[in-house]
């Protein structure tokens, strides 16, 4: 191996490590994922939930809490209690948006997903935090960095796929499919529009899904360049919340992302969830 080849393997291994690192200390956030204690879903029935102040419910698209004297709730720093009784109304939320309130040190998300709307108390003394022993990972390996291409579609695809939670469904767009050639097999990922401006999310499964990473999804974020080339480097792909705790709603990858090949690369099952065996 030349003094070239193995500078830039030394290069691509440091850079990979660099991102995992950061990637592990957004995870164990204190209002992280990790922190959430319960999942409530509202209906039009007021009741009280574990782990928040209030009596909550959902009524004509908006979120209505009453708070009693002593309750507190805040956002964006404002306190929200006017006095015993108080009624607070969030109005309508976007589908897959949230907001989040505050009381001591627990952050309370507020969201909407499958088209109901949940109530997650984060707080950072959760168990699942707390005993976090972060996440393995195969180690960096550039023979599963490819290149590929992004094909779009003639018009964006709505894309309907399954959740973590049972009975409940998401709907995304698909604005095109993403082609490249892995273990010498020609394979496309539809494409999802991501969370930043002009990114992609990719949500698979491979052949080493259920044994050594994570059954249900993996999911790895790309860019496309002006020309439609995309670099797919699947020693990033990540686990999902749902990977972790049984609070989550993540979404199924759609059938096509079933890839028929091994991706020996990227995020395995977390410690916890590891066979003991």
């Amino acid at each position: 191996m030349s003094t070239h080849t193995e500078t830039a393997l030394e290069s691509f291994d440091a850079d990979w490590q660099e991102w995992h690192t950061a990637h592990e200390r957004h995870r164990a956030h204190p209002h992280g994922f990790l922190a959430v204690t319960h999942l409530h879903w509202l209906d039009s029935s007021a009741r009280r939930l574990d782990g928040v102040p209030g009596t909550w419910s959902a009524v004509d698209d908006a979120v209505r809490i009453v708070l009693e004297a002593g309750e507190s709730l805040q956002r964006d720093g404002q306190e929200l209690n006017t006095g015993s009784g108080a009624t607070i109304e969030l109005g309508s939320i976007e589908e897959r948006g949230g907001i989040n309130l505050a009381s001591g040190d627990t952050v309370i998300e507020v969201a909407k997903r499958g088209g109901e709307y949940i109530v997650r108390p984060r707080n950072p003394e959760n168990a699942l935090l707390r005993e976090y022993q972060g996440t393995p990972a195969y180690s960096p390996d550039a023979a599963y960095a490819v290149r590929g291409t992004f094909v779009p579609f003639e018009a964006p695809r709505p894309t309907t796929v399954g959740a973590a939670v049972e009975g409940i469904r998401h709907v995304y767009e698909a604005p095109g499919e993403i082609r490249f050639k892995l273990a010498g097999r020609e394979l496309a990922l539809t494409a999802f529009n991501g969370h930043a401006p002009g990114s992609l999310a990719v949500l698979f499964t491979d052949q080493t899904s259920g044994k050594t990473t994570y059954a249900a999804n993996r999911s790895l974020s790309v860019v496309p360049a002006a020309d439609g080339s995309v670099e797919l480097d699947f020693n990033r792909a990540i686990n999902l919340p749902c990977a972790y705790t049984d609070l989550a709603t993540c979404p199924l990858p759609p059938a096509e992302n079933r890839l028929p090949v091994a991706i020996e690369a990227g995020e395995k099952i977390p410690y916890e969830r590891q066979d003991p065996k």
